[in-house]
């Protein structure tokens, strides 16, 4: 048992190897921290399967000390054979009018413990989740590196995709948007089996896709998870905020001329999904403070 609480969901989940599909019930939470400690009274469980991470849910928001939510959601193309390279991980957020969500609690439930046919109800307890200093209390540990956190975590590494997590910040006053490279995860190097030497071009777009400027980081060598913390800043006029695209593009630097492209994402206009979408708008909303989130980069 636990010492301190951080909530217990009742889940259930549904497994039907035919269809490749999991179904996900969360009913209730309870042993939800004290009020004080967590600032609010109204819960949202959000649940995101790994180690992909493109497909997410989350259930509506509820008040009380016991939130009932009774939402089933479902995830696709859960192969039977990979069934051991899945898992589920819930987060639980106390939400606030006016001020940002905060995490309360995260657990990762690793899909080996299925019934690999048929309902199965189990409590997930939920552990403490370790806020990043310098970023929103939404960026846990378990985010950052799986090596970091816990070792139960190996069984996602192998086949995970390549991740980047970038920090956004605008000030409209001064007009600067900074945007910080913060680090990668399982950066590959497609022609050879050792870890690549990597670095993140960043490029700014104005809305006819022409340039307007362009910097890169230094070079990471034989690392494939490696830590940049590496900001760059840009002029961009508050009218022209909706309006410009910033593309991060992870170079593998093989020899003196030759580089590979590991993987690519874009911010902004024509961002290149909802999570870059989603983060854009987060980062125009948030009055000046940075807001950090891991992508999986697209293949070139």
């Amino acid at each position: 048992e636990p010492v301190a609480k951080y909530g217990t969901l009742d889940v259930t989940f549904d497994y039907d190897s035919q269809e490749q599909k999991l179904l996900v019930t969360v009913t209730a939470v309870t042993d939800i921290p004290t009020y004080s400690r967590t600032g609010g009274s109204s819960w949202q469980v959000h649940l995101v399967l790994l180690p992909i991470k493109k497909q997410r849910a989350k259930t509506s928001i509820q008040r009380g000390p016991c939130p009932v939510f009774t939402e089933t959601f479902k995830f696709n193309h859960v192969e039977s054979e990979m069934i051991g390279n899945y898992a589920v991980r819930f987060r639980l957020y106390s939400v606030r009018r006016m001020k940002k969500e905060r995490i309360v609690g995260e657990k990762i439930f690793y899909l080996t413990k299925l019934n690999l046919q048929g309902k199965m109800s189990v409590p997930v307890i939920l552990e403490p989740s370790y806020s990043l200093p310098g970023c929103d209390s939404q960026m846990s540990m378990s985010e950052v590196s799986c090596s970091e956190s816990t070792s139960s975590c190996q069984s996602l590494v192998h086949g995970s995709a390549p991740e980047i997590l970038v920090g956004l910040l605008y000030n409209a006053t001064t007009g600067r948007l900074s945007a910080e490279v913060i680090k990668g995860s399982h950066f590959k190097n497609l022609a050879a089996n050792r870890p690549p030497n990597t670095y993140v071009k960043l490029t700014l777009l104005n809305s006819m896709g022409q340039e307007m400027s362009k910097c890169k980081t230094s070079i990471r060598r034989g690392q494939p998870n490696p830590v940049y913390k590496e900001t760059f800043v840009f002029q961009v006029a508050l009218f022209q905020l909706s309006d410009v695209t910033l593309i991060l593009s992870v170079y593998n630097k093989r020899s003196m001329k030759r580089k590979e492209m590991i993987g690519w994402i874009s911010l902004g206009l024509n961002s290149s999904g909802e999570d870059e979408l989603n983060h854009w708008t987060e980062m125009k909303e948030s009055k000046g403070q940075q807001v950090c989130r891991w992508h999986t980069l697209l293949e070139s």
